[in-house]
């Protein structure tokens, strides 16, 4: 799911766990992931919001969540952010984290 400015408060307001992860066209790591990213969003959907934030497009949202790096995965539940990943890691690892919030 790609969320930006425009659709970010609607998405969140659904109150359910979020995994958000931040990330740039030009982020080879972030295309790395990119496909993991996706499979858990097919796996968890209904479940939770797994979705996208594209940094340059959305820079208003990286500045509220003090994104300096990219990718960061950010782990929300009832609105705070609980657990965050910055850099690529194995699906399992994020798996691991969506888990736990739920």
């Amino acid at each position: 799911m790609v969320i930006n400015e425009e659709n970010y408060e609607e998405i969140a307001s659904q109150g359910k766990p979020m995994m958000l992860d931040f990330w740039a066209t030009w982020c080879g790591p972030c295309k790395k992931i990119g496909p993991d990213i996706e499979a858990l969003a097919a796996e968890y959907e209904g479940k939770a919001i797994v979705g996208k934030i594209d940094v340059e497009e959305s820079e208003d949202l990286a500045m509220q969540f003090g994104i300096r790096n990219v990718p960061t995965i950010l782990f929300i539940k009832d609105g705070q952010v609980v657990d965050k990943v910055v850099g690529a890691a194995p699906k399992a690892t994020f798996e691991e984290k969506l888990k736990a919030i739920l």
